[in-house]
């Protein structure tokens, strides 16, 4: 009995409960990416795409609802990451393998795990570097954003190009490429955390708003291409930017 009671305070950590809703919708998005993987292999490359465009708008969520309603913890911290190097590391490089690279040999399997490998190496560096860095900015295009580069690619040129993946090998294999640079690059990328959608706004910013939802329902392929390909290139701007708003500046 006496052993039992010394262990029981070891053994109450495993019993600690988690809060539902934002790991609910971590594993939401850890479920995209593992169903756009199983999509890929079985050749259906514009719903592997589109499941990885859902895991970004589920990840993209789960943060928001846990600061809304103050379910904020650890646990739920690494497994965000967890998710994130599922959903926009792995599953973006073996949906693009899959679908050109393969064809390539070494060449395509190399880029595919430059690819995996920079989302790692992001993820680690945005998790140690949290409590130190600006808000208004990430260091190095932020995994989902590459994810969206890579398979936005993908899904235009199957949807509307037409082409098979082996035709366009090599812009993908340099695609594949630019985009596991670019995560671990030291460019800087705004991160919308600044933006807090409970305050007044302009009204100009509602028709705006609308006016994008319509355009991307229009036709998703090219416009979320587009619109992801101009925040790759944003990140060549930003020194312009932190040079005339320091970071300081209230």
């Amino acid at each position: 009995m006496e052993r039992r009671r010394l262990q029981r305070p070891n053994a109450r950590p495993f019993g600690k409960s988690i809060f539902l809703l934002p790991n609910l919708l971590t594993t939401g998005a850890l479920f995209a990416g593992f169903y756009a993987i199983v999509q890929a292999m079985n050749g259906r490359y514009e719903q592997a795409a589109v499941a990885i465009f859902v895991a970004m708008v589920l990840d993209g969520l789960d943060g928001r609802v846990a600061r809304l309603t103050h379910t904020q913890s650890a646990f739920g911290a690494e497994y965000d990451s967890l998710s994130d190097m599922v959903s926009f590391g792995v599953a973006p490089a073996l949906v693009m393998y899959v679908w050109s690279l393969k064809t390539m040999g070494k060449l395509g399997w190399v880029a595919a795990f430059i690819y995996c490998a920079g989302a790692a190496l992001r993820l680690a560096r945005f998790n140690t570097q949290i409590a130190s860095s600006d808000k208004r900015f990430f260091v190095g295009l932020p995994s989902p954003a590459a994810a969206a580069m890579v398979v936005g690619f993908l899904w235009l040129v199957d949807d509307y190009f037409e082409l098979p993946g082996p035709d366009v090998r090599w812009i993908a294999w340099c695609v594949t490429l630019a985009a596991g640079v670019l995560m671990v690059s030291n460019l800087r990328y705004y991160s919308f955390k600044v933006l807090h959608l409970r305050f007044n706004v302009p009204f100009m910013v509602l028709p705006v708003a609308v006016l994008g939802l319509l355009l991307v329902s229009y036709y998703p392929p090219m416009v979320l291409f587009a619109l992801f390909s101009v925040y790759v290139l944003s990140g060549f701007l930003t020194p312009w930017v932190l040079r005339r708003w320091p970071a300081d500046t209230p």
